[in-house]
């Protein structure tokens, strides 16, 4: 199996779709594909939980030969199989993790799952927020230092770059230094425009029936014959099922300090947790939680 170098964990929500991407413009870094194989850990997205061994012949497949190999599977974090599967197979691995203030991530997690119905095909009620925090598929995203106490205990804290994804808005190239420099590799000609790449709101419309018989049909045409539609829609980051006849404008609640109220008080411990493992400065994050919470 290939020696994959990098892993790009954690979490939903927090600009790791944009960041995977923009790697993988640089020459010595291939990101898998797809981007999020969902294969190492028994967290296969939100809502899928398998906790069978790993097709590790699959997961061969999943790379080229260029550079170093970057798996993008965020639900590796808060997997509690992943951390001992790969220091088992890939014990030289490093990971960046990037991670954001977790009540907004969280409250952004639900608004898009809201979008794709996915709570609704899996049995869940994601109806309301408070619902949503009750399920553990999407609390175990938010709960930062209990998912880095069982990676602490498989890889020493040096083989992790940990990143606050604010800033990724702010001084993306200051991100991509400090990558650079994580990994040891050369500075890298990127393509950075914030609009592209990114798993944002805007981009997550849900189909109407017209985008949904569109869809079936394109599936019916042979790969063969869609694979240079396909390329070329993707290196322009267009998306036809976002037009408007195909698809309609999602559902978007405003966060607020309802939201805050429901998981704040359990997430303050958990990053007191995160920073006494990591040293990595949460004060901006508890700031902002306390804040909505009227609390000192």
């Amino acid at each position: 199996m290939p020696e994959v170098d990098v892993f790009l964990i954690g979490v939903p929500k927090a600009g790791t779709t944009w960041l995977a991407n923009i790697l993988d413009q640089h020459r010595l870094i291939t990101l898998s594909n797809p981007k999020e194989p969902n294969i190492i850990a028994s967290h296969r997205g939100t809502f899928i939980r398998d906790k069978e061994e790993p097709d590790w012949n699959k997961f061969e497949t999943l790379f080229s030969e260029k550079g170093l190999k970057l798996d993008a599977s965020i639900h590796a974090f808060a997997c509690p199989l992943a951390p001992l599967r790969i220091k088992q197979k890939l014990p030289n691995a490093k990971f960046i993790l990037c991670l954001r203030e977790p009540v907004s991530r969280s409250h952004s997690h639900w608004n898009m799952i809201l979008n794709t119905k996915e709570a609704e095909k899996n049995g869940a009620d994601w109806s309301t927020f408070e619902k949503a925090w009750s399920d553990n598929r999407l609390k175990d995203d938010s709960m930062y230092g209990l998912s880095m106490s069982r990676w602490l205990s498989e890889f020493d804290l040096n083989r992790f770059l940990i990143i606050d994804s604010a800033i990724l808005k702010t001084n993306p190239h200051l991100i991509l230094k400090s990558i650079e420099k994580f990994l040891g590799i050369e500075s890298g000609d990127y393509d950075i425009d914030a609009n592209r790449h990114s798993n944002s709101a805007a981009s997550r419309r849900p189909m109407t029936n017209t985008g949904k018989t569109i869809k079936m049909v394109f599936s019916l045409i042979p790969s063969f014959l869609k694979k240079p539609i396909v390329e070329r829609l993707q290196s322009v980051d267009f998306n036809i099922y976002n037009l408007p006849l195909l698809s309609r404008k999602g559902i978007s609640h405003s966060i607020n300090s309802s939201h805050y109220n429901i998981c704040g008080k359990e997430l303050i411990k958990d990053l007191e947790l995160f920073e006494k493992l990591t040293d990595f400065d949460t004060s901006k994050w508890l700031e902002e939680i306390k804040t909505q919470l009227d609390i000192d």
